[in-house]
């Protein structure tokens, strides 16, 4: 398993978190989001997914990652 913690810009409430788990969910991608500290740590198994598909399953729900 590989883990990375990445900046996004744009979370400012509970659905927030909540939408960015879920479509990190979707890509079979475990990810635990920190609204106070703007990141999200992701956990995924690199041979199935990439960390390119991680971002932009983020960035597709409005958020910006820095």
């Amino acid at each position: 398993m590989t883990t990375e913690v990445l900046r996004v810009e744009g979370m400012s409430c509970g659905h927030c978190v909540k939408s960015i788990q879920q479509a990190l969910a979707d890509i079979g991608v475990n990810g635990d989001v920190d609204l106070a500290g703007k990141k999200v740590k992701v956990e995924y198994d690199s041979s199935k997914q990439t960390l390119k598909a991680i971002k932009e399953a983020i960035e597709e729900q409005g958020y910006d990652i820095a």
